[in-house]
């Protein structure tokens, strides 16, 4: 990609002013990192509140008589079934059950869904989804809007001193606090948080307030990175991709049992003849032995030297305070305790499958 074609966040100058370091992401340039730098930014966020700009992210609201047919279809999901602001994570899948990519989808009313999709699908996922609208009576509008989120024990605390209340609002819901504003409660750090599309001026009003609060840092790339992987949860592009299948991914918990059974989602077939014979390979945590991180792309080898699997993600965990990784194992060896060798420029790191995640999550669910 040239460096004419990378999109640029509409808060840029806030990080510029900050003092960010960027660096290219899904053909953006993003924050990597503050002058606090990834480990204090981390440790920030697990303690207090990191604020993210995540607006290379896509918000999309779906609306019309077909909607709920039209989800159904794109998604292994039953939409109607979601009451009035619960939000569900869930898929759009190839024919090959392929994970085209993950997302979030939330109902905001009768016909009426908002859908967030990741940055370097944004495009893809547009377009996939407008071709399945031409079947069914359902409108595809992709919303401009800044996108942050809020993450930490104290994310709630400090919205609430900005002026937002979040008390009503419980894990996997979302709703619309004010007009053109989406928020929702997930949050990919694994910890208690919060996401909110606004347009831009209502934004910096936000982020001025937010960071007169001392328990608010800005937090980059770099440490959302970390704080995910911590965290057990997925990258788009690396650790889910169109080659794997929500099976493999351990995903399946997305999915409904009925759904599973009779949905008529893209790429059913797929995934059901893939359950019945059982996924070939299973998405597990690794913790490489000492302190030598070991990365995305990783060659895994059994206790004989045979290949074993590879590495999807992988870098320090500043909460775990110990390597950690992600990756994809034979589905034999995917089991607790399993020893295998992992290539890191030619040495031999022995690696344990561990459970997920290597932090506990504390989402707020009550």
């Amino acid at each position: 990609m040239t460096g004419d074609d990378t999109k640029h966040l509409p808060l840029e100058d806030l990080h510029a002013a900050a003092g960010a370091r960027f660096g290219a992401f899904a053909g953006w340039s993003m924050p990597l990192t503050y002058p606090a730098g990834v480990m204090k930014e981390h440790l920030h966020t697990r303690e207090h509140a990191g604020l993210f700009d995540i607006s290379h992210m896509k918000l999309f609201e779906i609306s019309g008589s077909g909607t709920v047919a039209l989800l159904n279809r794109a998604c292994p999901l039953d939409a109607g079934a979601l009451e009035m602001s619960q939000s569900k994570y869930t898929f759009f899948l190839n024919e090959a059950a392929g994970i085209i990519d993950d997302l979030i989808v939330t109902r905001l009313g009768q016909q009426r869904f908002m859908v967030v999709a990741n940055a370097g699908n944004a495009e893809a996922d547009e377009k996939h989804l407008r071709a399945l609208a031409m079947d069914f009576e359902a409108k595809v509008d992709a919303l401009d809007r800044v996108f942050l989120a809020i993450q930490g024990p104290e994310a709630w605390a400090a919205l609430s001193r900005a002026g937002i209340e979040t008390g009503a609002l419980l894990f996997m819901h979302g709703f619309e606090p004010r007009e053109n504003w989406f928020m929702s409660r997930s949050g990919y750090t694994g910890e208690d948080g919060f996401e909110i599309g606004l347009p831009e001026a209502d934004a910096r009003n936000l982020i001025a307030k937010l960071l007169e609060d001392e328990r608010v840092m800005w937090v980059g790339l770099a440490a959302r990175d970390s704080l995910r992987l911590e965290a057990g949860l997925c990258l788009h592009g690396l650790d889910i991709t169109p080659e794997i299948d929500p099976a493999s991914a351990g995903l399946m918990w997305a999915i409904p049992k009925e759904v599973r059974a009779s949905g008529a989602f893209i790429g059913a077939d797929a995934l059901r003849a893939i359950l019945e014979r059982g996924p070939a390979q299973k998405r597990v945590g690794l913790k490489p032995e000492g302190r030598q991180p070991v990365r995305t792309g990783a060659a895994l080898f059994d206790a004989d030297g045979d290949p074993a699997g590879h590495v999807t993600s992988g870098g320090f965990g500043p909460s775990a305070a110990h390597p950690v990784a992600m990756g994809y194992v034979q589905t034999s060896l995917a089991k607790p305790g399993a020893k295998l060798f992992a290539d890191v420029r030619g040495t031999k790191i022995q690696v344990d499958i561990n459970p997920l995640p290597f932090t506990p999550h504390r989402y707020r669910k009550g």
